[in-house]
């Protein structure tokens, strides 16, 4: 698989134009339709259906309009996920993260660290993957799905194909366990994971903060509260995993020259941190929100 690269030069903002409101119009369509009761009864979010409606795209009009399209897309993909994923920083307050309890960060800290290290294992000693496509689907299973692969990419400085390869991965079985674990609730599944408890279990084992709403919304409003602050504690954890990922990297790294290769400090630690720190009330007493950054 070729990555397309374009020229960074002498570009116009109507050069983002198409591309931007092509992905405007799938997001616009996957509010709608996710907006029916029907349609949301059924487990299908605004980023489910967005990621549905994405795939047709790209597998029928897409390949014939990319030239005009293509430098948007990548704006949105590069730098609006990002966004997003600094966006959820201001989601969490440790009044939240003391509702969950001791166990509930002990269950996601455990859960993705033995996620990430079974997939590398897996990856590469079953499967025969590269170590950077192992980590990157090991980030995207353990953390937040897409974008946990994108925010690894700088770390382990992976080719385009392999991102590509680990997102399918894991926006494919994402949306799989969307309708899956859902439907242990009934019978037996209801006594084993009551209310809280089935919430900690999605929260700390599905992909997307919007799978966790969606699977979580369809057992009960206590399961799905549960289950979205038990997720937020997993996409907490991205940017120390990203640091710790940095330095295994440059262990593996040899320096060249006997100098000694630097970490790479991913961006989403100077804004995801800071997000959610601003809006603690212990903190936000004491300091301006210019401090927290």
């Amino acid at each position: 698989m070729t990555a397309l690269t374009l020229p960074t030069k002498h570009r116009s903002l109507w050069h983002f134009v198409p591309g931007l409101a092509l992905t405007a119009a799938l997001t616009g369509a996957a509010l709608w339709a996710g907006s029916f009761p029907a349609i949301a009864g059924a487990g299908f979010s605004a980023l489910t259906l967005a990621i549905l409606f994405g795939m047709v795209v790209g597998n029928t009009v897409y390949p014939k309009i990319w030239q005009p399209c293509d430098g948007g897309v990548i704006f949105a993909k590069q730098h609006l996920l990002r966004l997003g994923i600094i966006l959820y920083g201001f989601r969490l307050t440790f009044a939240q993260i003391a509702d969950v309890g001791v166990s509930g960060i002990l269950i996601d800290v455990l859960t993705l660290s033995s996620t990430f290290f079974i997939a590398c294992f897996l990856g590469q000693k079953v499967f025969g993957l590269d170590k950077h496509t192992s980590w990157l689907i090991g980030a995207g299973s353990s953390i937040c799905g897409a974008a946990a692969v994108l925010a690894t990419e700088p770390v382990v400085k992976a080719e385009a194909s392999k991102v590509t390869v680990a997102v399918a991965t894991v926006v494919i079985f994402g949306t799989i366990a969307i309708f899956l674990l859902p439907g242990d609730v009934p019978a037996a599944g209801a006594l084993v994971y009551p209310g809280r408890n089935y919430g900690i279990y999605m929260g700390s084992t599905m992909h997307e903060v919007a799978q966790v709403v969606a699977a979580g919304h369809a057992v009960s409003p206590d399961a799905e509260n549960a289950a979205v602050i038990a997720k937020m504690l997993r996409v907490m954890m991205l940017a120390p995993f990203l640091l710790f990922l940095a330095a295994r990297v440059k262990q593996l790294t040899p320096a060249g020259n006997g100098e000694k290769s630097k970490i790479t400090i991913p961006w989403v630690r100077h804004y995801v941190h800071p997000g959610w720190r601003c809006l603690t009330p212990s903190i936000c007493c004491r300091k301006p929100w210019w401090i927290c950054w």
